[in-house]
């Protein structure tokens, strides 16, 4: 192994915007996500509301001039 070309690993956190702090070991300093496995609706078993009529509004209303040309 070559001498002074690898990452320096060392203990660090992860913080999830829920409030959870996981502590392992990476090559990054202080990681924050916005979800993990305990506010994940697969491992808490609830559903979060989307707004998928949101969605696909803005989707008809961008491409509403498209559609109109080829008519």
């Amino acid at each position: 192994m070559k001498k002074d070309i690898h990452p320096k690993y060392g203990q660090t956190k992860i913080t999830c915007h829920c409030g959870s702090v996981i502590e392992t070991g990476s090559t990054s300093k202080d990681i924050t996500v916005e979800i993990c496995s305990k506010c994940h609706p697969f491992f808490t078993g609830k559903q979060k509301l989307v707004d998928t009529a949101g969605r696909i509004e803005r989707f008809r209303k961008k491409y509403e001039k498209f559609q109109k040309a080829q008519a």
